[in-house]
């Protein structure tokens, strides 16, 4: 495994290429924010992103992806993650998250927010404010050369002691001109993840599925891609990407527009 983190640490020139992708992903994602407002549909957000996408002539990763047919995946109030837009219209109290990939001259830049629809119940801007906080204190607990178990002690620290639970089956993962590579970047510590270490040069999201009640998942059996919690209760998540260099973590994927570390929901 250390043989295939370090053929994935990028030169100067590929780090710029997977900043370029950063930096346009994070421009789509201010640009949609303003529309995820109640009364749009699923799929009107995901028509917006794909028309902007295309003229900026950038690439929707997720489009045609293991045959999956939008350029966005929008996860609402207890999908969990990877969620089919389409005629849903969303209304006052729902949180939606809105993950979007763009492929940028070959280089992948992904990131995820959830957001806040109208007026929401105190669980539901609970459950938000802790997957932020879960991705952050995850950024902060890593260095050059730590093992990637520090993001799962930050996540589950930080979740468990406010009560909710952390979805285990969906990860963070190694990105770069492939959309998912090495490493996995699970949100819990197991035994792979404190023995890989977060070499300068590995690129990698870290993206915590929180849940408000339990951590178990429940994937559609007849799309094969919309997961839902178990147990019917919300769940939130946030995602960036991260570039590991020398002196620490660059956030590749930070938006003008959107909350920023130490924002309150």
């Amino acid at each position: 495994m250390l043989q295939s983190s370090k053929k994935l640490q990028l030169n100067e020139a590929d780090r710029n290429g997977m900043r370029a992708a950063g930096k346009f992903n994070a421009q789509l994602m201010d640009y949609i924010r303003p529309f995820v407002v109640a009364g749009i549909t699923t799929g009107e957000i995901d028509q917006l992103i794909h028309d902007y996408t295309l003229k900026f002539r950038h690439i929707p990763a997720t489009l045609g992806y293991l045959g999956y047919t939008k350029s966005c995946c929008t996860s609402v109030n207890e999908v969990i993650c990877h969620g089919i837009p389409g005629d849903y219209r969303l209304k006052n109290g729902d949180i939606i998250n809105v993950d979007i990939t763009s492929i940028v001259d070959g280089w992948h830049g992904d990131q995820s927010e959830t957001f806040l629809i109208g007026e929401v119940s105190d669980e539901a801007r609970a459950v938000t404010q802790c997957a932020f906080d879960c991705l952050y204190h995850a950024i902060d607990s890593i260095s050059p050369g730590c093992p990637v178990s520090n993001i799962g002690d930050a996540v589950c620290e930080t979740a468990h002691a406010r009560g909710f639970s952390v979805v285990r089956e969906y990860v963070g993962h190694g990105l770069g001109k492939r959309f998912h590579q090495y490493p996995n970047i699970p949100h819990f510590p197991d035994r792979k993840s404190k023995t890989e270490r977060l070499l300068p040069g590995l690129c990698f999201t870290i993206e915590p599925m929180i849940n408000a009640g339990s951590r178990f998942t429940n994937p559609d059996k007849e799309d094969q891609w919309t997961v839902r919690t178990k147990d019917g209760r919300l769940s939130a998540q946030f995602e960036h990407t991260i570039l590991m260099t020398e002196t620490g973590p660059e956030i590749l994927t930070l938006t003008k527009n959107g909350p920023q570390k130490g924002h309150q929901f």
